[in-house]
């Protein structure tokens, strides 16, 4: 059917408006498409081209600040220093060996550390740094920064690094940090990533690694951007870490300064204790070392330097150290003898310079001999034979019984690494260990401490503590985690009488204060105040017959490591007890001429808060004592306390 014009005029209106609508569709759409294109190519350009390359989001971690250790007034210990490094990564340094030419000769690049980053760098990544050097001034990570366009690959940086600021003083007890080592993570069962950053510190030896938990903080971290080859494009945000809990210990940083010059280069150890509350106020392993040296990694000449000293300056004689205690034990013997009671305080015994057991002859340390001695004169003049009779009555069972009541032959909780049990022998330790029973003889070496018996430094220190209070107390060397106060170290009364306590420390009494006693030469008078004690002499080494009867030869005609070691315990005041000292000098010969008068300086300085004055000595010591204070390497004063605070 043939369409009219109007109709046709009508459907070609349509048709065009149609058409209209579709095109004007059409055309948005481009529109809209080609600037979404100039937008990605533009302004997202970087973006994708980041995804194409297989970007992804990594989470690193942020070392945190290592927990400070401060000493019982404040001073700091163990801190945290700014320190400026530099790194380079392979990946864009291209030819290392002569960045790292022109990289020195703007910073001195120690040549084993540089030979330790260069097989750090075989092992990594070409994208991951290695540090070549740290401990920068200022000036030298200046020039590093200046010359950055001819330093590919090399980046200054600024980190935190532990320090030491009394070197050698602490070395024994705080210890030291170090990087973390295979042998670190082979040894690690918490997983915590953080031992894997770079560079990160761990405490290796002493309080830092005892109280590694609580120094060591949280990590923090920081989420950046990577391309599939690893290569870090930028840092989205960052989180830092929590940093460590601080430790304040009992030590005070006065006083150990004082011991360790006072003890000078002996090879020696000296405890200080609170007999209060067990508080260590002093506890020093002679010689010392800079801890600073092990933080970053030491030197092979500086280890071989300790490495090969005899009087073994990285050995802690503090806990580690074991030692007959010879005469020092005699306060054990005589306490296990009255409280079986098997000996009266007026009995007396005599004393010909020898007993007889089994056909064997047993020793005074006195030839001729003391005559008759009873309670008192035997501690005062440290009469041997009076001893050797006391364990025959006694018997080895209740003088270790004993020992271990007083604190020997215990491994005692404490900050510090390798704490020694030390030996209190009995029957059966010896069928066990030696295969042999015990005989008469081993208990009569053992009254006097010596054959089998070995104790440490702060045993000692903690045994007469126990014998000046009549407390059963114990070391305590961690006064306060993060502010918190931690236990003290009583643990309650002493299972021994006060009435054979008191008569014991009356006969230390005598050792310092009455004619005859062996450390006379070490009493002193601080307004009044007055302290006891024991002196001490171990053997380390056998006396033939012959040699006695020609006469015994001296220790200073002695090779140094073939002579006795002296030792000396006391505990001031007198007359209330609060301070307690043991001082052990390897092969210082006698006990009252090598060890006391240390114990004596260190006691008066303890109770003055600062170096002795002279008017606490005899009239005709102090121009030597004089002389000997005023040479003393001490370092300057810190805190604001004094030991006993």
């Amino acid at each position: 059917m043939k369409r009219s014009p109007q109709e046709t005029q009508l459907s070609t209106r349509r048709i065009t408006r149609r058409a209209a609508v579709v095109g004007g569709l059409q055309l948005a759409f481009a529109g809209v498409l080609t600037a979404r294109l100039v937008d990605m190519q533009l302004e997202g350009g970087q973006q994708f081209r980041l995804l194409a390359e297989e970007n992804r989001i990594n989470v690193g971690l942020l070392a945190p600040a290592r927990g400070l250790i401060l000493d019982r007034n404040g001073a700091v210990l163990a801190g945290n220093e700014q320190i400026y490094r530099v790194s380079i990564r392979r990946e864009e340094a291209k030819d290392v060996d002569a960045v790292i030419a022109r990289l020195r000769t703007l910073v001195n690049l120690d040549d084993e550390r540089l030979e330790r980053a260069m097989r750090e760098m075989e092992r990594s990544p070409s994208f991951v740094s290695v540090t070549l050097a740290d401990r920068l001034t200022w000036e030298e990570l200046s020039a590093v920064a200046l010359n950055a366009p001819a330093l590919p690959g090399v980046t200054p940086e600024v980190g935190l690094s532990r320090v030491y600021p009394r070197t050698d003083d602490f070395a024994h007890v705080i210890g030291y940090v170090g990087r973390v080592t295979q042998r670190d993570l082979d040894a690690d069962t918490t997983g915590d990533p953080l031992l894997g950053v770079p560079e990160f510190q761990i405490g290796k030896t002493g309080t830092e690694k005892m109280m590694e938990p609580v120094l060591r903080g949280k990590a923090g971290t920081r989420r950046y951007e990577v391309n599939a080859a690893g290569r870090v494009m930028r840092e989205l945000d960052r989180r830092e870490g929590v940093s460590g809990g601080d430790l304040r210990l009992t030590i005070d940083a006065n006083l150990q300064n004082f011991v360790q010059a006072r003890l000078g280069v002996e090879s020696a150890s000296a405890v200080v204790m609170d007999v209060r509350n067990g508080d260590v106020l002093a506890a020093v392993s002679s010689p010392g070392f800079d801890p600073n040296l092990f933080v970053q990694g030491i030197s092979v000449p500086d280890y071989a330097v300790l490495r090969d000293n005899d009087h073994r300056p990285l050995h802690n004689k503090i806990v580690q150290g074991l030692y007959p205690p010879g005469s020092t034990f005699k306060m054990v013997t005589l306490l296990a003898a009255l409280e079986a009671g098997l000996v009266t305080p007026r009995e007396t015994i005599g004393c010909p310079g020898y007993t007889t057991v089994s056909g064997r002859r047993f020793h005074c340390w006195k030839r001729g001999g003391h005559g008759r001695v009873d309670l008192n004169a035997s501690l005062r003049s440290s009469c041997d034979v009076y001893y050797y009779e006391l364990s025959q009555r006694a018997g080895i069972e209740r003088i270790a019984a004993m020992a271990r009541k007083l604190g020997l032959g215990v491994q005692h909780e404490l900050a510090m690494t390798s704490v020694s049990e030390g030996l209190i022998p009995d029957k059966q330790w010896k069928q066990v260990r030696r295969g042999e029973p015990w005989q008469i003889g081993d208990s009569l070496n053992a009254s006097i401490g010596q054959g089998f018996v070995l104790t440490s430094p702060l045993q000692l220190a903690v045994m007469t503590a126990r014998i000046a209070s009549g407390l059963e107390v114990s070391p305590r060397l961690v006064r306060s985690i993060d502010g918190v106060d931690q236990p003290s170290g009583v643990k309650g009364v002493l299972d021994v009488p006060r009435s054979l306590l008191d008569l014991v420390r009356g006969a230390m009494d005598q050792v310092v204060n009455a004619p005859g006693g062996t450390a006379g030469r070490s009493k002193f008078d601080l307004a009044g105040v007055k302290w006891a004690g024991k002196t001490g002499t171990s053997q380390v080494r056998n006396i033939t017959a012959a040699e006695r009867a020609r006469g015994v030869s001296s220790n200073a005609d002695l090779p140094w490591e073939r002579r006795d070691h002296a030792l000396f315990v006391g505990y001031a005041p007198v007359d209330d007890p609060h301070l307690a000292v043991s001082v052990v000098v390897e092969h210082g010969g006698g006990g009252s001429t090598a060890a006391a008068p240390v114990a004596r300086d260190v006691m008066l300085y303890a109770l003055h808060g600062d170096v002795p004055p002279l008017e606490a000595y005899p009239d005709y010591q102090r121009e030597d004592i004089a002389d000997m204070l005023s040479n003393l390497a001490l370092k300057p004063r810190v805190g604001g306390g004094s030991s006993q605070a």
